[in-house]
């Protein structure tokens, strides 16, 4: 839905123009995955999915929401009974960024706002996060806060760390709020630095499909958070802040450290080698390899499945049968437990490869999943 449809929304519903429109993105994480609440290495690029706010400011304490995606009338709520994890509806995402502001000392008195996404929900490719950042971004344009975008990022995951309740690094907002058009974020979220690495796959003959296998998952669901504590327990073990702290070259003998913790064990190795596969793929984009990406891609599913333990045989199957028809190299995306896989191919082998994987479902009884090509694409702006 467009800025011009929203702003046209907004003013049915609340019987005025709003003041502006904004727009933030979905994201695809290429390389990087549980290494964000690990202090390590992620590199998202923004898709061309993204939701859309038309907002106006409000002096009387009420915060008013509506989606159009959502079945239901206007949310009427009021800032001062915003609490943490008080609301299990969609609407406490953009609550949530209201109360994080309010927090800070941000003197936000309220607003009307009217959402729209394309961004689809429960396929790893951070819907939450888009609804997040678009609203931070509206009310820090609208309130003129000054605050810069990783400072939204921090502010929109402390959203959904605290008001939501769920333990989600900070690498979605990051990609939604900064990322740039034809380039992947390469960002360490320690200290939250960025690095935009050229990636034009269109220009080098490829591309990069997701899969959204249709298979729902819920970050503040158990297992998601069993991961992080799970890691968090690694690095007390191994007495250093974060895993990122452990050398891979290092690696041997941290988990020999570990002696009979297996499921440590294994989270520990992940996170330590998805790190360095991450700083492998920056250093073959930046030397021109963009080809040689692929098995990196492969090896990371692999870890993912076996070490995280977090695919599900519907991921598993988008990457084996994406490899067994040409594909570069594949692998899933996102928090995992459902959602969405990644494919790198050569352009004259995407019809082919759709094909095969839509058929595999059919063959294996699946819900057919929905295949989109990943155009890396703008972060978080004003639209109209």
């Amino acid at each position: 839905m467009g800025a011009q449809q929203v702003r046209e929304d907004f003013a049915a519903l609340y019987g005025a123009e709003p003041e502006g429109v904004w727009s933030a993105p979905g994201r695809v994480n290429l390389i990087g995955e549980h290494t964000d609440y690990n202090d390590g290495f992620v590199m998202p690029f923004a898709l061309p999915h993204e939701a859309t706010a038309a907002v106006s400011r409000r002096t009387d304490g009420k915060l008013r929401l509506h989606s159009a995606d959502v079945e239901g009338g206007v949310a009427e709520l009021s800032l001062d009974a915003l609490a943490p994890e008080s609301d299990r509806a969609w609407t406490a995402y953009p609550a949530g960024v209201v109360w994080a502001l309010r927090e800070a000392g941000h003197p936000v008195t309220g607003a009307d706002i009217h959402l729209s996404s394309t961004v689809p929900t429960g396929a790893g490719l951070s819907s939450s996060a888009a609804l997040e950042v678009v609203v931070a971004l509206a009310l820090n344009d609208l309130y003129e806060l000054g605050l810069q975008r990783w400072q939204l990022a921090r502010l929109c995951q402390r959203a959904e760390n605290v008001y939501v309740g769920a333990p989600t690094g900070i690498m979605d907002q990051t990609a939604s709020a900064c990322c740039e058009e034809g380039h992947a974020l390469f960002l360490d979220t320690r200290d939250l630095s960025q690095q935009q690495i050229p990636f034009d796959l269109a220009a080098l003959g490829l591309r990069l499909l997701v899969v959204d296998t249709q298979v729902k998952h819920a970050h503040s669901g158990g297992e998601y958070g069993k991961r992080r504590a799970g890691c968090e327990k690694g690095a007390a073990l191994l007495g250093v802040d974060a895993l990122r702290d452990i050398p891979y070259d290092e690696l041997d003998q941290a988990l020999a450290r570990l002696g009979d913790e297996e499921e440590v064990r294994r989270l520990v190795r992940h996170v330590v080698t998805e790190d360095q596969r991450v700083e492998r793929v920056v250093s073959l984009l930046r030397s021109g390899e963009t080809r040689a990406i692929g098995p990196v891609l492969t090896e990371g599913h692999a870890s993912l499945r076996d070490d995280f333990r977090i695919s599900c045989p519907e991921l598993d199957l988008v990457v084996d049968t994406a490899l067994a028809n040409g594909a570069l190299g594949a692998r899933m995306t996102g928090g995992g437990f459902g959602g969405s896989a990644i494919v790198l191919a050569e352009a004259a082998d995407v019809d082919t490869l759709t094909k095969s994987v839509e058929d595999a479902f059919a063959a294996a009884g699946f819900t057919a999943p929905r295949v989109f090509e990943a155009v890396p694409s703008p972060g978080a702006r004003r639209v109209g």
